[in-house]
């Protein structure tokens, strides 16, 4: 995430989740949960582990839960390691998310892992300036770290909006029937169990400051390196649209008969 004079949002698997074990780059497992968060909502529901490096999300019949970053960010490179409930989660979501704190304009960068009992699923979307409906979908695959799955970039230019808030950062884990397609959940298999951990954040601090300061090139996360991807990146992330993304908004002409300004050169 990043302010509008940066150039792309550029999503990669490790900011999410690692599948198959081994250490993901920039991910401090020693970090306390209760360093960088808090409980943001079902205190009864969410487990502190491993001395506090490790925390547990659950969900039952009466709520799920969720927490947040104690401080909001003007820009970073932010990642979390997640374990999904490991059972048929038809109907329950699992996030990672960046949400602005600014109450005159809803804007947010959502990881959404939809619950089911076959291939992991991720929807990624993007709020700017109040307007959402950005939805991509893709089945993840093993060994996936270091690969970009979405990329947004800055055309303000043409009239798209941009994500330009402060944001907190948010994980939860809650009910949600679309998500697989009506399927209603199995509550059998309660509670349902998402685990997080890696609490360190990489991000510069919002100080109700001139939102520029966040955007220096003193950053690493803000450098050329970040803001493009190279061309072997590239030919990585069209292989992951090629072969693992399923529903992509920019092409459903039900809902978008006119396809969506962003949509030409997002990819």
């Amino acid at each position: 995430m990043a302010s509008s004079s940066c150039k792309v949002i550029i999503v990669y698997v490790l900011v999410l989740i690692t599948i198959g074990g081994g250490q993901t780059n920039g991910v401090d497992d020693e970090v306390s949960f209760d360093e960088n968060y808090y409980v943001l909502y079902g205190d009864k529901l969410v487990s502190l582990l491993d001395q506090g490096r490790q925390v547990q999300l659950s969900m039952d019949q009466s709520s799920g839960s969720g927490f947040v970053s104690k401080r909001s960010y003007g820009s970073g490179f932010f990642h979390l390691r997640m374990k999904l409930p490991p059972k048929d989660s038809s109907g329950v979501v699992t996030t990672f998310y960046l949400n602005s704190t600014a109450t005159n304009s809803h804007e947010e960068v959502d990881f959404e892992f939809l619950g089911n009992s076959g291939p992991i699923t991720l929807q990624t979307n993007v709020f700017a300036n109040g307007k959402g409906n950005r939805e991509q979908r893709i089945h993840l695959w093993f060994f996936v770290d270091n690969t970009p799955i979405r990329v947004f970039k800055n055309q303000t230019g043409i009239g798209v909006s941009y994500p330009s808030s402060p944001m907190e950062i948010k994980a939860t884990i809650w009910e949600a029937g679309w998500a697989t397609s009506g399927r209603k959940i199995n509550w059998t298999r309660s509670p349902f169990q998402a685990n997080y951990r890696g609490f360190n954040i990489l991000g510069c601090q919002y100080q109700n400051s001139d939102p520029q300061e966040c955007q220096s090139p003193n950053f690493w996360w803000n450098t050329g390196k970040y803001s493009e991807l190279s061309p072997d990146l590239h030919r990585a992330y069209q292989n992951v649209r090629d072969k693992y993304m399923y529903y992509d908004y920019c092409s459903d002409k039900k809902r978008f008969p006119q396809q969506p300004l962003e949509c030409a050169s997002n990819f």
